[in-house]
């Protein structure tokens, strides 16, 4: 492709003059902050490689340290924390642990040798309730600024950030309950991590407000954060009398959806399934899921804004930032048997 060419599809694509964009990557005066932006985009856009004069010089490397990226809220959680950073000129760094691979402890070692300005740990060992709280501790002692992302301890002196989960429970068993159902199960993960423990006790509040109901913890299935630990979850939950199913994930929700059609039950005619996250793509799921939408977006930003301020010079600060979800009714969720009747 010629020069002349070139100029005018990112000018066009950047709707401004060849001329604006001459000016702009010959590093020239006389373009708005706002035009010169709307240059760059379109260079990035079109695949373009930005001439050295205009490479942004970044203000530092950041890690990112997640869960692996089997569930697509990771990586929606990881892009939305990148694109944060990216924009305020900082670099990120993503550890994506796997089964098997080098553990939290590796990563952290390894981004503190690269010599990064702060860490954000989405989903890692700080929402285990058995685990050693030190690695974290050592980490502020020395200064370093991090931010903690789906989890809770009282043992860190460093922010974290939160989605309500037991407002996320409330809402899906508050739902259920509009729509008839009495007997509503609750399908999550292991016991020892902190959002389960607080959708329990959300769990737990709604039903004895709504129902009256007390005496739940037969229609409480512990599992794998995992397609197929929701449908063992369910399973259970379904060979109780179950006909709501809260899921804490959209991926257990999917499992969940699974064990009703091995049965030969139909959703939602029969049974109602309530996932949680609202992950990428799960609104064409079939049939499109009922979920409570974390707010990725929103605690992404706090995690970064939070983490910048300490890098910046604020000081550390032992504080949870709890973010509202949202419930998202689509089709997997129908009248419950007492509507039925």
């Amino acid at each position: 492709m010629n020069g002349h060419a070139r100029l005018a599809d990112i000018a066009a694509q950047a709707g401004v003059s060849e001329a604006t964009v001459s000016r702009v990557l010959n590093g020239k005066p006389g373009v708005s902050a706002a035009t010169r932006q709307a240059v760059m985009t379109a260079l990035d856009l079109m695949g373009y490689e930005r001439p050295p004069r205009l490479r942004q010089r970044s203000n530092g490397l950041i890690g990112l340290v997640t869960p692996e990226l089997d569930n697509p809220i990771f990586p929606a959680f990881a892009q939305a924390i990148e694109k944060a950073l990216t924009q305020h000129g900082y670099t990120p760094v993503l550890c994506t642990q796997l089964p098997g691979g080098a553990p939290e402890d590796e990563f952290t070692e390894l981004l503190v040798d690269r010599g990064v300005s702060g860490i954000v740990f989405v989903s890692g060992l700080h929402a285990d309730t058995t685990a050693r709280m030190d690695r974290y501790t050592r980490l502020t002692d020395r200064g370093l600024p991090i931010v903690l992302v789906d989890g809770y301890s009282e043992h860190i002196d460093a922010p974290f950030i939160s989605p309500d989960d037991r407002l996320a429970a409330r809402l899906a068993v508050q739902h259920l309950v509009d729509l008839g159902h009495e007997r509503i199960g609750i399908a999550l993960g292991p016991h020892r991590f902190v959002p389960v423990i607080r959708k329990i006790e959300g769990y737990k509040q709604a039903m004895a407000q709504l129902l009256a109901t007390s005496d739940v913890d037969d229609l409480i299935a512990h599992s794998l954060f995992s397609v197929e630990g929701g449908q063992a979850a369910a399973t259970q939950l379904l060979a109780r009398g179950c006909t709501g199913i809260v899921c804490a994930s959209d991926l257990m929700a999917l499992g969940a959806i699974r064990a009703c059609r091995q049965k030969g039950l139909s959703v939602p005619a029969e049974v109602s399934v309530v996932g949680f996250d609202d992950s990428p793509l799960i609104a064409f799921t079939d049939p499109p899921l009922t979920t409570v939408r974390k707010p990725i977006g929103a605690m992404a930003s706090a995690a970064v804004q939070t983490l910048l301020e300490e890098v910046n010079g604020a000081a550390p600060r032992h504080v949870e930032l709890i973010f509202q979800p949202e419930l998202v009714v689509r089709g997997s969720t129908g009248s419950g048997p007492l509507v039925n009747r």
